[in-house]
């Protein structure tokens, strides 16, 4: 009995012991690890940065809208979220055009959990219970239980609340999550409001807060194109629902909330960390229970910055207009049942700033903007090419400066003639001016089988010529990426067969095909004498102005940047410049009938026609079986003023007309545009 006693009071003494340690030594940090709080930073974001022209006029802008939100405290349970949005729905009207079947099911199960309780089987709980299955499978099979009767017989009422109850549920705890705004849908090609917040909801959700926790209203913005369609394409979309789901993981590890708004193409995502702007920080003190005790501003929000642009909307408008009046009238012809679009690109050859990138096309019987064309689809272009062929000529030894051949019909051995004209002899500038294929042709085979060519036997060449000649093309950015500053530039296409007679047809621009951007670079690179120069949009980035007739100091001015220099002789390029010349201003050639009036008086043009025979591809391609029909691209590069360019220009007109004669649609674009340009600029 004494040693029980003795052991009672050593554990007695322990245990008062402890309990000392417990109350004096740790008691403080007992009673703050009691009171303590929680700090969570939430972003609230801001409006985009605008876009301007290169004038100073705006073109995209952020319009107000009013909007209705909902805060997800920590603490919140799902049958408190499930009570308001059922309140919510009762004074709002809210589209469930975006529930899904998966989102009734859930909700299905929500609000009928006894039903959903009895879709788990004995089964399922016995194997739940050994650990054979865990509760997402559990839920899977519930949810796979549920009969398409079942789910679809929600009342128009509780999809109402479905569809806000799928909001709020997306929502990150502390951070504001859009339940209703302003929503806008293109159909047809015209913009439609899919919902809005009324003033009268904006007025009963006011009077209403203290009985719906979490809701709130707001002013949010949505990107205004103040220019209608006009190089709406280009501009890009931004997403309307928080983060695009294929790149979420990317925008969440910098620092971005799974409900911001994001670009998605083309300038509002090449530019997205310029015009996303610096979101304000809100530091939110919680107690245990999770409830904001204190919000503490952390950093102000500064929209996004601004961007100005190298084009001029007057001009680019102007451009367009002309581009939709040459469409519709020559689609008034009855060889024309293909031709659907045009391009125009209108370059500054010294800077590579791009002052118009204009393309329309045919769509659902009404012409839509299709800018984005000019550097995404590419087509077989014909004769422009030919300066290119020239040079490269003369770079490889095949010919030099003044060499003559005899333009009569080339023909190979077991093929059809590749010409039927006859010039005559003739150099290079005359084949530039007259357009001849056959002094490109006999280039061609100078430089893949040197003095092995005579009319009518076979012909082998060295099949490294194709190469020769893309290499030298692709320095002209003829076949290669311009480099310009938006995603989703296309390469165009370069043919596989390489037979003798291919490599003629590469010569004359009627193998590999080419955007209307890569002809811009091209002839600005003949242009300002053999330098490369990568297009650009944006010409300057700048810090956004409270004032808004004036425009913010500038951050970054976009320089030009040389991609490659030509290693040609200035010589030789200024031959080729002649050339080109001679084409709009000397009697014969192909283009002066339209631009000989303008040879020293209003702006000296320079540039080199196009005609390709190619082969439709277009959007009724699947109307027709087996070859695809035959069809005559258009095309013109032009240049002015020749002796000391400012503008550079590129027209194509793909599908333009079947038959072997037809318009010169391509013409007449080039010769409005450019005068255009000099009568804006005067």
């Amino acid at each position: 009995m004494n040693l029980l006693f003795f052991v009672a009071f050593l554990l007695f003494s322990g245990l008062i012991l402890r309990l000392g340690i417990v109350q004096i030594v740790n008691g403080e940090d007992a009673r703050r690890n009691l009171e303590r709080t929680e700090e969570v930073t939430v972003n609230k974001p801001v409006p985009r940065g605008k876009i301007y022209d290169n004038t100073g006029k705006t073109i995209v802008d952020n319009a107000p809208v009013d909007t209705i939100t909902y805060t997800r405290q920590q603490n919140t349970k799902t049958s408190e979220m499930l009570e308001v949005a059922e309140n919510l729905a009762k004074l709002i009207d809210k589209n469930d055009s975006k529930v899904t079947a998966r989102d009734k099911k859930d909700f299905w199960m929500l609000i009928n959990p006894e039903a959903a309780e009895k879709k788990i089987t004995k089964e399922d709980k016995e194997l739940f219970n050994e650990e054979k299955i865990d509760n997402k499978e559990v839920y899977k099979r519930q949810l796979d239980r549920i009969t398409e009767k079942e789910y679809n017989s929600l009342t128009k009422e509780q999809l109402k609340v479905l569809a806000i109850y799928r909001e709020m549920a997306s929502a990150k705890a502390l951070s504001p999550q859009i339940i209703k705004t302003k929503t806008v849908k293109s159909i047809n090609g015209t913009p439609k409001v899919i919902e809005q917040v009324t003033e009268s909801e904006v007025a009963i959700i006011s009077e209403h807060l203290e009985s719906l926790p979490g809701i709130d209203v707001t002013t949010d913005w949505n990107r205004e194109y103040l220019f209608g369609d006009t190089l709406k394409s280009v501009m890009g979309k931004v997403s309307k629902e928080g983060l695009p789901l294929e790149r979420i993981d990317y925008f969440l590890t910098r620092d971005y909330s799974r409900n911001d708004r994001v670009g998605e193409s083309y300038i509002e995502s090449a530019y997205e960390d310029v015009l996303h702007g610096q979101k304000e920080k809100i530091k939110n003190i919680t107690d245990k229970a999770g409830n904001v005790i204190e919000s503490l501003p952390i950093s102000e929000g500064q929209r996004g910055k601004d961007l100005r642009l190298t084009i001029n909307m007057d001009l680019q408008r102007a451009v367009e207009n002309i581009i939709e009046s040459e469409l519709r009238a020559k689609r008034g012809r009855g060889d024309t049942y293909f031709l659907d679009r045009a391009f125009v690109v209108l370059m500054d050859p010294n800077t590579g700033a791009i002052l118009t990138m204009a393309g329309k096309k045919f769509e659902d019987g009404e012409l839509q903007d299709y800018a984005l064309g000019t550097f995404t689809s590419s087509y077989t272009m014909g004769s422009v090419v030919k300066g290119a062929t020239v040079l490269t000529g003369y770079q490889t030894g095949a010919i030099h400066p003044g060499k003559h051949w005899e333009d009569t019909p080339v023909k190979i051995a077991q093929t059809i003639k590749k010409s039927w004209t006859t010039m005559g002899w003739i150099d290079d500038l005359t084949a530039l001016k007259r357009s001849s294929n056959v002094y490109m042709f006999r280039t061609a085979m100078e430089i893949g089988a040197p003095g092995r060519y005579s009319y009518g036997n076979s012909l082998r060449i060295d099949e490294e010529a194709f190469e020769t000649m893309r290499y030298y093309y692709n320095q002209f950015g003829l076949g290669t990426r311009t480099g310009i500053d938006l995603p989703n530039e296309a390469v165009g296409f370069k043919g596989t067969d390489k037979r003798p007679g291919f490599l003629l047809d590469l010569s004359i621009g009627q193998y590999d095909m080419y955007t209307p951007m890569q002809l811009a670079q091209y002839v600005s690179t003949i242009a300002n004498g053999g330098k490369r120069l990568k297009p650009h949009i944006v010409q300057e980035i700048r810090e956004p102005s409270k004032d808004p007739t004036v425009l913010g100091p500038v951050i970054k001015d976009i320089s030009p940047v040389v991609l490659n220099t030509l290693d040609m002789k200035s010589s030789w390029i200024d031959r080729v410049q002649t050339g080109f010349r001679q084409v709009m201003q000397e009697s014969g050639g192909t283009a002066v009938g339209y631009f000989g009036p303008a040879k020293g008086v209003t702006y000296n043009p320079a540039g080199k026609t196009g005609t390709a025979e190619a082969f439709y591809d277009g959007p009724r391609r699947k109307e027709y079986e087996g070859e695809p029909p035959a069809t005559m691209n258009l095309s013109l590069v032009a240049y002015a003023p020749a002796n000391n360019p400012e503008v550079a220009m590129a027209v194509v007109v793909p599908w333009a007309y079947q038959g072997k004669t037809g318009h010169n649609m391509n013409l007449d674009i080039g010769k409005k545009v450019m005068d255009t340009y000099f009568s804006m600029k005067k």
